[in-house]
């Protein structure tokens, strides 16, 4: 039997510790049908040149109110090549103003400053802002002239955007909120990842946007 070399030992031994946090990552890289989904149908993408990120949300949805400072601080940190855009989401048909709400408001280009007070409105403050002339006196409360915000809700373009929404969100087969999408092609949700948190699913996010971005250098 051959005499027994410390050193060899020891580095036998740090070469196999090294390789435990490998096996680790590997194991819990993100997983098809487990933390994330593969449309069996992909999507078309808005913008063919960038990696499209939808945040499909209810503003009636606590959730999605819980997510957003999440997603705010998230979406800060999105390479160049990623763009984020929202769909709301009704599946009450009853809850379509909030739809229009979101869209009025990219019109008036007054989401930054209030959409989370839209989801404050709703979930602190239980105002329902499913009447006209409510919602018009909670914008006129923040600033937004009353008659121009009732022209701009009830537009044209902004009840179209609303009747859109539903048409993507059903071709996503979306059943739930907060759910994100990556590229047309994979679907995530805190809901979802193994993880259950909102931190979890982010995680998942970043790995899906890498995975899009190695594809499409592929194609």
């Amino acid at each position: 039997m051959p005499a027994r070399n410390p050193r060899r030992d020891l580095l036998i031994g740090l070469c196999c510790a090294s390789l435990t946090p490998l096996r680790v990552r590997a194991q819990d890289a993100p997983e098809a049908g487990v933390d994330y989904l593969v449309l069996q149908n992909p999507q078309a993408v808005e913008n063919r040149d960038r990696i499209e990120v939808i945040e499909f949300f209810q503003y009636s949805c606590p959730h999605c109110f819980a997510f957003t400072p999440d997603l705010n601080a998230w979406r800060k940190h999105l390479a160049p090549d990623v763009v984020y855009r929202r769909v709301p989401v009704a599946f009450d048909p009853s809850r379509q103003p909030h739809s229009q709400i979101y869209y009025a408001l990219e019109a008036l280009n007054r989401l930054d400053d209030m959409h989370e007070k839209v989801f404050k409105a709703f979930h602190v403050d239980h105002r329902h802002l499913l009447d006209p002339s409510e919602i018009a006196d909670f914008m006129a409360s923040n600033g937004i002239d009353r008659a121009q915000w009732l022209a701009t809700y009830n537009s044209f373009s902004v009840v179209s955007k609303a009747n859109q929404a539903v048409q993507v969100w059903t071709a996503y087969k979306i059943d739930g909120t907060p759910t994100l999408a990556c590229d047309g092609r994979f679907l995530t949700a805190p809901s979802m990842v193994r993880s259950h948190s909102r931190s979890g699913c982010l995680l998942v996010m970043d790995y899906l946007i890498e995975r899009a971005r190695r594809e499409r250098r592929k194609k």
